[in-house]
């Protein structure tokens, strides 16, 4: 399942509740996928959610869902990372996963970044797993222009067949990027799109390269 992110890290700086919706156009697949994301800072943290689904022939066809949680003051050097993922689809179910570590962001209005490190573990899963993500963007042309993704690495060990059972490869490291480009056409509306890059991702021992075609209505 496509995993799409506007970066929490390109709005931490501003301080503001933020939500959008984008429609991606996947071309190597020949679908469309919609996504709704949410970004909410407070005094203690943030709050990050979004749920993507996949369209084909018109009926909805997979749905992944994904929320987390970052416990920060002004005074922590790092914050508590707490997130959970999960879906299903037609054909199969998503693993559902949950992650506990330690994150890190800095940045300002051009340039920032956000990343953690955590303990994963899958659901029915026995062995202990883990995740490093990291996130980024950067604005070009006074704001008229956002380059921005996120890079995920990931550990998939287990009982082969506990593991199977959602489509995930046994003893295997999973590499997932979206780096997106955005024209900002005004406040509200931008046109870009971006290109999945992946291995072990749903398949083992595949890689793929995805690119697509997006609006994104921010709110």
């Amino acid at each position: 399942m496509k995993k799409l992110l506007v970066i929490a890290a390109v709005l931490f700086t501003f301080n503001a509740y933020s939500q959008n919706f984008q429609l991606h156009r996947d071309f190597e697949r020949g679908h469309y996928t919609s996504t709704f994301e949410m970004f909410k800072p407070d005094k203690y943290g943030n709050t990050f959610t979004f749920v993507d689904f996949d369209y084909d022939g018109g009926d909805v066809s997979s749905a992944y869902y994904e929320i987390a949680r970052v416990i920060k003051t002004k005074k922590m050097p790092v914050g508590l990372h707490l997130e959970y993922n999960g879906g299903t689809s037609n054909a199969f179910s998503f693993a559902n996963a949950y992650i506990l570590g330690l994150n890190y962001a800095k940045g300002n209005k051009t340039f920032g970044f956000s990343t953690y490190a955590g303990y994963k573990a899958f659901k029915g899963v026995d062995k202990a797993n883990f995740q490093v993500t990291c996130t980024w963007y950067y604005n070009l042309f006074d704001g008229k222009v956002l380059f921005s993704g996120f890079a995920d690495l990931w550990s998939e060990k287990g009982d082969a067949e506990a593991l199977a059972n959602f489509r995930v490869s046994n003893d295997d490291f999973v590499f997932l990027t979206e780096p997106q480009i955005w024209y900002n056409v005004n406040d509200n509306l931008s046109v870009g799109g971006e290109v999945e890059i992946s291995n072990n991702f749903q398949q083992s021992h595949k890689s793929y390269v995805r690119p697509t075609l997006a609006l994104k209505w921010n709110f």
